[in-house]
């Protein structure tokens, strides 16, 4: 984790954390990631979320169109990794759950 804290990744980190508009992200997403990045780093998630809902990995490769390896990595990481991905699910819960009311 030290290797990852850098006074760049900081700066990223806090610009993320401060930004509350949508279209602003969207256009530094852009920037900063090419289209494919941002594909794949949302697939990751949305690989997380169906884990997590005890999905079948047949299911998330058809649904998804992620690779088997992805799969694994991100079960992995749901597993054994810093908490991150469970960290992001709740928030998604909590934003799903705020617009169903």
């Amino acid at each position: 984790m030290d290797e990852l804290r850098t006074r760049e990744v900081e700066n990223l980190i806090s610009v993320l954390a401060k930004s509350d508009n949508p279209d602003d992200l969207y256009r530094l997403f852009e920037d900063l990631f090419t289209i494919r990045e941002i594909k794949e780093i949302s697939q990751r998630l949305e690989v997380a979320r169906m884990l997590s809902a005890g999905k079948p990995y047949t299911t998330i490769e058809k649904v998804t169109g992620a690779s088997a390896t992805t799969i694994a990595r991100v079960s992995k990481c749901l597993s054994y990794g810093s908490g991150g991905y469970a960290q992001a699910l709740e928030l998604l819960a909590a934003i799903e759950g705020a617009s169903e009311k």
